[in-house]
């Protein structure tokens, strides 16, 4: 899998799920269960990943989407 985004933000996780979601392509918040030990603060930003297969369709989509400055560096 390829991380496309690294972010506390929960909204915008949501978002691009819901766009992955969408366009049928898999996709994984990891680190979601580390916001359980550090007490749900948000400190400990989650990742974002989706298929190595389907990654590129999907950093499109996110771009498309108005998302392009989330996207992290050097992920092609």
């Amino acid at each position: 899998m390829r991380e496309l985004i690294r972010t506390n933000d929960a909204v915008l996780l949501s978002f691009a799920e819901s766009l992955m979601k969408d366009a049928g392509i898999h996709c994984l918040i990891a680190d979601q269960a580390m916001s359980v030990l550090e007490g749900s603060l948000g400190l400990l930003p989650r990742r974002f990943l989706v298929d190595e297969e389907r990654a590129e369709q999907a950093r499109r989509i996110l771009i498309d989407a108005g998302l392009e400055a989330e996207l992290r560096d050097g992920q092609a």
